[in-house]
């Protein structure tokens, strides 16, 4: 079996995508393996770009702190998790069926990766999101969490959201975005839906970026010249595989998309050793310790070469 290419250089842009609570302690712990065997930083890249769980992380790097910095904010959401099973009862069990993570939003509207570009994409997310009864837990504790970071939007940073009535996909901080403070953002990108409720910005309301695609690789603002990383927690063999089918639909369309405009694109998965630890329930905070030691170990090797 090939052994992976080692990670040497630092890319231009950095994305980083859903996973729930053991996907978010993947990300950390994968880019804390990659800066300790080969030093590089990815606070420097160029652009950092997240969803869900990798709004956190993205949030972290932005803010000009090493991964390891966002475990606060980590674990102040997988207690907020932990509550909502706790209190949602068949709800909860029936949004863990369903992919946890924004993909039973997203499913009635993904056959085609990519179709939300299209109006009637957006028109069909919007009716399914409709479809899913409103929760009302919120996600205050992380927010406190999140503005401890420092991270502002300065340009760098981006984090996806879905508009709820609408079914778009808004990319805070990116140009033309509506305006919001990084916690905001960050609390919209990591409201499941189903789970907690949607985070107002403005006028309007936001659910998980994941509802949109599971890494919105497509919106890293990367062309000719340009080298992207994309971090992909939920294409891990052995998870849920409707959610695996649906990130590698996504990840396989929009890496063609960023191609066509030039960019170099490297996706990396957990590896066998990391997705055993992870399992099938990403929101099942018992496991990020191992998480962390499995994906440290990924890193370590991959920056090792």
């Amino acid at each position: 079996m090939p052994q992976p290419q080692p990670v040497t250089a630092l890319p231009d842009v950095l994305v980083l995508g859903v996973g729930g609570t053991l996907g978010e302690a993947w990300l950390r712990g994968l880019l804390s393996g990659l800066e300790s065997a080969s030093g590089l930083d990815f606070r420097r890249c160029e652009y950092l770009i997240g969803s869900s769980a990798g709004s956190i992380v993205a949030a972290t790097l932005a803010g000009g702190r090493r991964p390891e910095a966002g475990d606060r904010a980590g674990r102040a959401w997988a207690v907020h998790e932990l509550e909502a099973e706790r209190d949602a009862g068949l709800l909860g069990r029936a949004a863990r069926g369903a992919g946890r993570l924004g993909a039973a939003a997203a499913s009635p509207v993904m056959p085609v990766a990519l179709a939300g570009a299209a109006p009637a994409g957006r028109a069909l997310r919007a009716a399914a999101l409709r479809a899913v009864p409103q929760a009302t837990r919120t996600l205050g504790r992380l927010g406190g969490h999140l503005d401890a970071l420092g991270a502002r939007f300065d340009g760098r940073l981006r984090v996806s959201a879905v508009d709820r009535r609408s079914g778009r996909r808004v990319m805070f901080g990116a140009p033309g975005a509506p305006p919001a403070a990084v916690s905001q953002a960050v609390l919209a990108s990591c409201a499941v839906p189903g789970i907690f409720a949607p985070v107002r910005i403005g006028d309007r309301d936001y659910v998980d970026g994941g509802v949109w695609s599971p890494v919105n690789l497509d919106a890293a603002p990367a062309g000719r010249g340009s080298s992207v990383l994309c971090l992909v927690p939920t294409a891990l063999e052995g998870g849920l595989a409707p959610l695996r089918a649906f990130t590698q639909a996504a990840v396989a369309a929009e890496t063609l998309a960023l191609r066509g405009r030039g960019a170099t694109v490297r996706t990396i998965a957990p590896d066998a050793a990391s997705a055993a630890v992870m399992g099938a329930d990403l929101m099942d905070p018992r496991r990020s310790e191992d998480v962390l030691d499995a994906a440290f170990a990924q890193g370590r090797a991959l920056g090792a070469g």
